[in-house]
């Protein structure tokens, strides 16, 4: 089966690609820009559908590090009530902070090889900084379902376990030229059949 999402920045192509033809699947994720390039960092988050018994849980660590004054990964997706730890790999100190409705907070300065933590119980993205080095930019998204991706530096990005069906598909970014950084467009998932979405960015 393939589908396929036409998506912009301003209007970016989003490909969504299932190897299954029936049953829960393997879907493949892909975000290019009006140019053809891959984007980087847009989640695509889908309900739980009925009936779904799978944990609010990802395969990869709740964690943003700083590493070469840079946040890793740059958008992290993690299960709402998670705590994230903010390990720092640079040689200089951090103060992690956020001005975010969904959590406001702010770390203290901490050093090479520290680690703090923070609990994020409230649903939606939070923007990261660092109160010393102005220029890092972080993002985590906060979720209430396990199918959730983010597109790595390729625009690719995987959902696992979803069956053929339509599905209420959140998409964010945060160039997404709305309020709220995101977008909501029905989705029909069926075997031979593209689905097309097209969203305004920045």
């Amino acid at each position: 089966m393939v589908l396929r999402f036409v998506y912009r920045l301003p209007l970016a192509l989003l490909c969504l690609i299932g190897v299954s033809a029936s049953g829960p699947q393997i879907s493949i994720v892909q975000v290019f820009d009006q140019r053809g390039l891959p984007v980087e960092g847009a989640v695509v988050e889908v309900p739980p559908p009925a009936g779904s018994m799978r944990a609010l849980a990802f395969p990869w660590r709740n964690a943003m590090a700083q590493r070469n004054q840079t946040f890793v990964p740059g958008t992290l997706i993690v299960p709402q009530g998670s705590s994230v730890a903010f390990p720092n790999l640079d040689t200089v100190r951090h103060s992690i902070y956020s001005f975010s409705k969904p959590a406001r907070f702010q770390i203290d300065l901490y050093g090479r090889d520290q680690t703090r933590s923070q609990r994020f119980p409230v649903l939606g993205t939070v923007a990261l900084g660092c109160n010393i080095h102005d220029k890092m930019r972080g993002y985590i998204r906060v979720v209430a379902t396990p199918y959730a991706t983010a597109t790595d530096l390729n625009g690719r990005g995987q959902i696992d376990g979803l069956a053929p069906g339509s599905y209420r598909v959140t998409i964010w970014h945060p160039r997404l030229r709305s309020n709220s950084g995101e977008t909501v467009q029905t989705v029909t998932i069926a075997p031979g059949t593209p689905a097309r979405v097209t969203i305004e960015m920045r």
